[in-house]
């Protein structure tokens, strides 16, 4: 499975923004799937992860309400809509695939990731 995020950009606090990460190969349909993000100086962290029936296993607290994460097995495709952006989101995002059952929600647990996409909220 390879990896391709898109969607990143500069926006104005309050703005939105949707990444979308796609997949080539043949494991993603019921995979457990994940956003992170990285801020410079810090570690990598878990936005929002999703399991294979296209149920949210985890989302941050700190975007809950504000981001949704929507899968689209048919299409390989996983997204983020991000609403009501801060200074706080500003960071490089991350999609990634589960090889192994089960969803966790920590980035080590993660085998697959994208290129990353570069969320720049001013």
């Amino acid at each position: 499975v390879q990896l391709v995020e898109s969607g990143g950009g500069s926006v104005q606090a309050g703005g939105s923004l949707r990444l979308s990460c796609g997949a080539s190969g043949s494991i993603y349909g019921d995979a457990c799937v994940g956003w992170f993000r990285q801020a410079p100086g810090k570690e990598r962290e878990r936005v929002a992860t999703m399991d294979g029936y296209g149920r949210v296993v985890f989302i941050h607290p700190a975007v809950e309400g504000r981001f949704t994460v929507t899968r689209d097995n048919n299409k390989k495709a996983l997204y983020l809509q991000m609403d009501r952006l801060t200074p706080g989101d500003s960071a490089m995002y991350y999609c990634a695939v589960r090889l192994n059952s089960g969803c966790p929600t920590l980035a080590k647990d993660f085998a697959i990731w994208g290129q990353g996409t570069q969320v720049t909220v001013s």
